[in-house]
């Protein structure tokens, strides 16, 4: 990174609290009740009509059609814990913190770890060091973190573009997995109510599963939802930052800089907007965390046009390009590790 003199630095500073009066002048920071009451409600309603419809179909393998289903309104469900742990939904934190562990209960997992996890990330997007979404052991991101592989991780991370989307059904499991063993450590602010919504929710699950279907069926079933939740999961997060520059230790970008300039956009209208659960507004969502899902695209306008006068880089593509950058991203880092080959071919 270049250096910055004071008094530059002291402009870029004041560019963020401009941006924030425009933002906040436009009513976008205001909360949006109506909108979350409405989609929590239809989240809620199309849950138990699928479980009802679960029940009806009884042991068959249509069942799988109705495990695809599931993994869709888990990640639906997923998007307001999210929206919860940013306080985006209601006015205090207590009871934003009381939809985000209703809902974590309800996808099994630890809304309490996720919200600790995702705070240091949102302080340090795509920072080498502090950004935990950049330390994942099969994964790299880097091509010094390529080179500090070893082992069967060494292996996957010189294939990592091809195994990427087969991975990540297993996020799923990882998100049970994480969520156990943070509560196991004693970590959480609310250990005890989380380990009765988790093992609530992982007893009414295998109840369900395992009373209605046979065991191969419901063995199937389980391996279908469980996958496609966390390939859905997958592709919601991966397009926002990966790909996009990482930031060294000692940095010396501002706040509104390091938050445009490590996040990524992408395009394509409300039923992206849907899928993705506004997380398609990653630049506005990360400069303004607390903002309202349904303001996050009156809010991209204003921002996109601060930035250009400002002349700061903001990236936005469509949907399938998005994932295209981050299996570039991945295949990249990853080539340290497959140059021998490629030196003999």
């Amino acid at each position: 990174m270049t250096s910055v003199t004071p008094r530059r630095q002291r402009n870029r500073d004041g560019d963020f609290a401009t941006l924030s009066r425009e933002i906040r002048g436009a009513g976008l920071l205001e909360r949006r009740r109506a909108y979350y009451v409405a989609r929590i409600v239809a989240n809620l309603a199309v849950f138990a009509a699928g479980w009802v419809a679960f029940v009806v179909i009884g042991d068959s393998w249509w069942q799988l059609l109705t495990a695809a289903f599931f993994a869709v309104v888990f990640t639906q469900l997923a998007f307001i814990g999210h929206d919860a742990g940013h306080k985006q939904i209601l006015d205090s934190r207590r009871a934003n913190d009381v939809l985000g562990y209703l809902h974590g209960g309800l996808v099994g997992i630890s809304y309490d770890w996720w919200v600790g996890k995702h705070t240091r990330h949102h302080a340090n997007p795509n920072h080498e060091d502090d950004d935990p979404d950049l330390d994942i052991p099969a994964l790299a991101f880097t091509r010094d973190q390529a080179r500090n592989k070893h082992g069967v991780v060494r292996w996957m991370a010189k294939h990592q573009a091809v195994l990427f989307f087969p991975l990540l059904l297993l996020e799923g499991l990882n998100l049970h997995w994480s969520s156990v063993r943070h509560l196991w450590r004693g970590d959480g602010r609310a250990r005890v109510l989380e380990a009765g919504l988790l093992s609530a929710h992982l007893a009414a699950y295998l109840t369900a599963v395992f009373t209605v279907l046979s065991p191969l069926t419901g063995l199937a079933f389980i391996a279908v939802h469980q996958g496609l939740w966390g390939v859905y999961m997958g592709c919601s997060f991966a397009p926002n930052h990966k790909g996009m520059p990482t930031l060294p230790p000692g940095h010396q970008l501002d706040y509104l800089r390091k938050q445009v300039l490590t996040s990524r956009n992408v395009r394509g209208g409300r039923w992206v907007d849907f899928v993705l659960g506004g997380l398609n507004y990653q630049i506005e969502h990360h400069l303004f965390p607390t903002m309202p899902r349904p303001n996050l695209r009156r809010a991209q306008v204003l921002v996109q046009d601060f930035c250009d006068r400002h002349r700061i880089d903001y990236a936005q593509c469509g949907l399938l390009r998005s994932y295209a950058h981050v299996l570039r991203h991945l295949r990249d880092a990853g080539a340290p590790l497959r140059q021998p080959k490629e030196a003999k071919a």
